[in-house]
């Protein structure tokens, strides 16, 4: 296993870490909440062995059974693994139990340290946005859960580029706790997170946690035109990532193609372009089953070369959107010719 900084702090995180959503089981997603007590640890002891240090779940997941289940397994190695969860999804009933305002925020802190078996939590990231709480509640709220030292370091995730950029100047300003990381969907077939996320991060060095990383399983190139809605399928029942599944598998296509001259399979190869991008820090992985995981790990050892990562960038460039194709087609021909601008 490969390690880096989660971004411009000193905590040392594996270069690939281990996603806990499918821990548990509700009926109100069955595709995906669907892991047993014994399957968990088998996958969080193959995790451990693997060298992986980095775990990831959410106070929502499966009703905070992932919450349990993956402090129960890590409680031995507390003091050698690093635990991210989350808050803002609803967990509760009442109106109050869902947002960021300060009376949620404390609240699910102390119910996820309680569901962990921990007295801290290492990265408590804010799940979503939250566009009925002021900004400054919910920034001053973390900060204070710094100070506490129930919290050791914050981030966002799926928050827009203005938001986060705007928090992360406004904690700055106040002397807050800054944002040191921002998990973030970032894949082959969805690359939007280049436009402005991205420029954002790596400006602020803050550094990027991804989920979702194969799309829902589509690029482990298991899914046909044939059975990509078959039952039980995960895309059956948790298809949120929006991409031209047509173009996805020409793609897969071609991802077996590289995977080949690696003896690698296209999850592989899906997983170890994330890692050559300088902004990524971690790909969270996840799986219902021992072989799925085992199978993701190999990407650690995967090494592109430059021609294949340029091909898998150019297979997959995004579309330009405005006013970035103004500034690129209308930037100054001599600072292009002098190589300032690519």
């Amino acid at each position: 296993m490969k390690y880096t900084t989660l971004g411009n702090t000193g905590l040392i995180v594996s270069r690939l870490s281990f996603g806990a959503m499918t821990f548990g089981s509700d009926p109100s997603m069955p595709t995906i909440y669907k892991v047993s007590d014994e399957e968990a640890r088998k996958m969080i002891d193959t995790s451990l062995a693997a060298g992986i240090n980095f775990f990831d779940t959410a106070d929502g997941y499966a009703g905070g059974q992932s919450e349990v289940m993956l402090g129960r397994l890590l409680a031995n190695r507390r003091h050698e693994v690093v635990i991210a969860t989350k808050v803002g999804f609803r967990n509760g009933a009442p109106i109050t139990q869902s947002g960021l305002s300060r009376r949620h925020i404390l609240y699910s802190c102390d119910q996820s340290l309680k569901r962990l078996g921990t007295d801290y939590i290492d990265l408590y990231i804010v799940h979503r946005e939250d566009p009925v709480t002021p900004l400054e509640e919910t920034l001053a709220t973390l900060d204070g859960l710094v100070k506490s030292g129930k919290v050791r370091y914050i981030g966002f995730s799926n928050w827009s580029v203005w938001k986060s950029a705007l928090a992360w100047q406004m904690q700055r300003d106040n002397g807050w706790t800054t944002f040191c990381n921002g998990q973030m969907n970032y894949t082959l077939v969805g690359r939007d997170v280049e436009y402005d996320v991205v420029p954002f991060m790596q400006q602020a060095g803050i550094g990027m946690t991804v989920w979702g990383p194969l799309a829902g399983g589509f690029l482990s190139g298991k899914y046909t035109r044939e059975n990509l809605k078959e039952e039980g399928n995960r895309l059956s029942g948790f298809d949120i990532i929006p991409f031209d599944k047509e173009k996805g598998f020409v793609l897969v296509d071609r991802m077996k193609e590289i995977a080949a001259a690696h003896n690698a399979t296209a999850a592989q190869i899906s997983l170890a372009w994330l890692l050559t991008k300088p902004v990524v820090s971690s790909v969270i992985i996840g799986a219902s089953k021992v072989p799925q995981l085992e199978d993701n790990l190999k990407a650690a050892a995967i090494e592109l070369s430059s021609a294949e990562v340029e091909l898998l960038d150019s297979l997959t460039a995004p579309g330009p959107l405005y006013p970035h194709w103004f500034n690129h087609n209308l930037a100054d021909p001599q600072h292009v010719a002098a190589g300032l601008i690519k």
